[in-house]
């Protein structure tokens, strides 16, 4: 039996609704069907988990004066400063002193290449994701030109673009969620590029389309600012507008949230903070629609896909459907500006056949995309 050693900066069995932690977690559970695997992640606290031919070695993340330490050895060395916070000591020395005894190294998230071994004999793959850089070159043009952090992005999106073409060149083969992101890749680097798609495995239909219904959607988790600002922007800018003509709708928010966001949206009129939720199945009803307005967005949103997998009709930005590989996005679920997705709004709060056909042709596609068939390529690659 082949054994992987499986690299990633997040706890795959930590619970949070994360694009990272719930691809590392079927990463875990579709491979060790067939294969021995170590799984090394930073974690809360330093943690063993074994189970049907895995091990999990959690490492607790370093203090704050190490990481501040590492950070600006990175920027002396003209690296990505994130790399630094997310760098462990401990991960680095597992690494180095246990990669051998495996036949293949796979890495999830550009963060933990920087544990790549200098000279490494084994088959070694990057799950990339998404392009960080573009993430950051969005923010950063996003910004006023006096705003301090219209520069500290857009060093670092330059410092990301250069490391990302480090890993094209040092990793046999890199895998990305988005084949818009892949074509923007140097040709030279195609042969190692693999396109794949996020998966879903939990399809319940819980739209019902009922002119009663009320209540407007946001998934996903507060804490990563692109979350944030579709949150306050929507609650800002569009909510109130909303509310002038349907005084009585309400705007839920399902998600990781901090003390601070839950206290400051919660005074906004008709918003409703409902944190983290363990089954998402009972606070569904009564849903005119869902949201995914990002206006930074690269890789897929796995929001988009939770949504689908319920049935719930969405709205999304030009951004998150330019990247969305798993259904072709109209015009008439994708918005440029806010009277747009206003439109949207009312009309799939007022029309039963949009927003029914919406979810039906939403249900239908996400069967597609179950993990063990768009996992199957893994075991390809491992071979």
């Amino acid at each position: 039996m082949k054994k992987i050693l499986f690299i990633t900066t997040r706890n795959p069995f930590s619970g949070r609704y994360s694009g990272d932690v719930i691809r590392a977690k079927k990463f875990v559970k579709h491979l060790s069907k067939k294969y021995q695997m170590s799984v090394v992640s930073l974690s809360q606290k330093n943690q063993e988990i074994s189970g049907k031919n895995f091990i999990f070695h959690g490492y607790k993340s370093d203090n704050i004066i190490l990481r501040i330490v590492y950070i600006f050895t990175n920027l002396i060395n003209l690296r990505p400063l994130q790399l630094g916070y997310f760098y462990s000591k401990k991960i680095s020395e597992f690494i180095k002193i246990n990669h051998e005894e495996y036949d293949v190294l796979l890495f999830q998230s550009f963060r933990t290449a920087q544990y790549l071994p200098e000279i490494c004999k084994k088959k070694c793959i990057l799950d990339m994701g998404d392009l960080m850089s573009k993430n950051y070159d969005q923010a950063s043009r996003r910004l006023s030109f006096f705003n301090p952090y219209r520069f500290i992005y857009f060093f670092e999106s330059y410092l990301l673009k250069k490391y990302e073409e480090t890993c094209f060149n040092k990793f046999d083969k890199i895998l990305l969620l988005s084949k818009k992101e892949i074509k923007s890749i140097n040709s030279k680097f195609q042969n190692k590029l693999i396109h794949f798609f996020f998966g879903e495995d939990n399809l319940k239909n819980k739209f019902r389309f009922n002119l009663k219904n009320n209540k407007i959607i946001f998934i996903g988790n507060i804490k990563y600012v692109p979350n944030r600002n579709a949150c306050y922007d929507f609650v800002k800018k569009i909510f109130p507008l909303i509310l002038k003509i349907y005084p009585n709708t309400e705007f839920h928010i399902i998600g990781e949230i901090s003390k601070i966001d839950k206290f400051v949206l919660n005074k906004y009129k008709n918003v409703k903070i409902l944190g983290k939720v363990n089954n998402m199945s009972p606070y569904l009803n009564r849903v005119i629609c869902a949201l995914a307005n990002l206006k930074i967005s690269t890789g897929v949103q796995t929001k988009l896909l939770t949504y689908m997998s319920f049935g719930i009709p969405f709205i999304c930005s030009k951004q998150v459907a330019e990247n969305f590989d798993h259904m072709k996005i109209t015009k008439d679920h994708y918005y440029t500006n806010n009277k747009e997705i206003i439109k949207m709004i009312i009309k799939f709060k007022k029309n039963k056949n949009f927003s029914s056909s919406f979810s039906k042709k939403s249900i239908n596609q996400i069967k597609k995309f179950k993990w063990n068939k768009v996992l199957s390529f893994l075991n390809k690659l491992i071979r």
